[in-house]
């Protein structure tokens, strides 16, 4: 794990861009209007367009208000927005065309993205602020309504330095990417599924220095759902995300799950401060999922005001899947090696909820160490093995500061020590 994490952390994502600058082109120069009221989408698709025949480079949007409808951005291609140009989701439903999409955790028909992608390589999008059409279109589930930025099968994504608003459907969707980068967004959604960032299935994920406060998780990882994803074997692997701000108004600031079935692995939290209307950190999946999540990480973090700290639930949360993973033990999630180091909470009202563990797969692999602060009640565990608590020094909770059922480990008896 360290090393796979020590050559994304050499990668790094640090260029300003990826595209090969082969061209320049100015949105105004094919006919936009940026009015706000005239449609822009045929002018602006035909600079991308043009600029992905050329071979790449800058698509630039000026300072002013582009009213589009769905966009398709092509390989080696650089969206620029300037720093008051602003981009707003047309109403009109029509102007999203209807194709497959991964839409939690299977594949149905479903609005083409506000800023699309597909199989194309060295795609950047910065600066300005993207808004999303207006009610009803986020509220639509039959098909999907269109998510604000979607981004299928592609390699060296950077999207950085801009604002996204939007509600009752997600922001951000990268399904099937490779070296994935998030940096210095604002993202703001309101209302239930307004998810911030949902990975998806991706390969080599950064995300850092975002501040996102959303209707439902911030960042949510995910790789389908059911028997289909399982055999898929696309994982959600190598992620590192740090110095975030994230806040869940409704659910999670970041969740694992519950569409997982594709597996979770080698994942690295640090330096975020995260909070949640129901749980800071939600660890989900349920009977049907099976998959994995493992090699999980969280240091040097700070909860703040949240119902839950950390909430586990492998046994009911999640849409059951139309393929369920069969089998009276290969049904349920294998869930292994999570960590949490270095952990300072400010008025959580319950520390650890993790009873709903099947006891058929338990969850093998649960270190805390170094938590303080104050929470109302502890630590309540169940069918784990290969538990490590130590340097629990919490204050101002009731009742016993662990109780346990079915737990094997150490420092159950004594988590405050070493």
């Amino acid at each position: 794990m360290k090393k796979l994490f020590a050559v994304l952390a050499a990668l790094n994502f640090a260029a300003a861009g990826f595209a090969a600058e082969k061209s320049a082109l100015n949105v105004l120069d094919f006919g936009a209007k940026s009015d706000g009221v005239t449609k822009d989408t045929a002018a602006i698709q035909k600079a991308l367009d043009t600029c992905a025949a050329a071979g790449g480079g800058t698509v630039t949007l000026p300072d002013g208000m582009f009213l589009t409808g769905s966009l398709v951005i092509g390989a080696n291609t650089t969206v620029q927005l300037a720093q008051r140009a602003n981009i707003l989701g047309s109403p009109d439903i029509a102007d999203y065309p209807v194709i497959n999409v991964r839409w939690e955790g299977e594949f149905r028909d479903g609005h083409r993205a506000l800023l699309s992608a597909s199989n194309a390589a060295n795609v950047t999008i910065t600066g300005g602020a993207i808004f999303g059409p207006p009610l009803p279109l986020g509220k639509l589930r039959n098909p999907r309504g269109p998510v604000l930025i979607e981004l299928t099968g592609c390699t060296n994504v950077l999207l950085e330095n801009f604002t996204t608003q939007y509600q009752q459907l997600w922001s951000i969707h990268p399904l099937f990417c490779n070296n994935f980068t998030a940096r210095n967004l604002t993202i703001r959604t309101v209302n239930s599924n307004g998810d911030g960032i949902d990975v998806d299935s991706c390969n080599g994920v950064l995300i850092e220095k975002c501040d996102i406060n959303t209707g439902d998780d911030a960042i949510a990882i995910k790789s389908g759902r059911g028997l289909a994803a399982q055999n898929l074997e696309r994982p959600t692997e190598n992620v590192i995300i740090r110095d975030c701000r994230l806040h869940g108004s409704i659910f999670a600031g970041l969740a694992l799950g519950s569409e997982m079935s594709g597996g979770i692995r080698n994942v690295k939290i640090s330096g975020c401060v995260i909070s949640g209307k129901q749980n800071a950190i939600y660890i989900k999946s349920r009977d049907g999922r099976g998959g994995y999540m493992e090699n999980v990480s969280f240091e040097n973090i700070t909860i703040l005001k949240s119902p839950t700290f950390i909430g586990i639930d492998l046994m009911k949360k999640g849409i059951q899947a139309t393929d369920p993973v069969p089998g009276d033990v290969e049904k349920w999630s294998r869930v292994q090696n999570f960590t949490f180091k270095k952990i300072r909470v400010q008025d959580v009202a319950t520390l650890v909820d993790g009873t709903n563990i099947p006891a058929a797969r338990p969850l093998d692999g649960f270190t805390l160490t170094e938590i303080s602060g104050t929470c109302a009640h502890a630590i309540a565990l169940a069918n784990m093995t290969n538990v490590n608590l130590s340097k629990i020094r919490v204050t101002g909770y009731d009742g016993a500061l662990v109780t346990t059922n079915n737990v094997h480990g150490q420092g159950l008896d004594d988590p405050a020590g070493k």
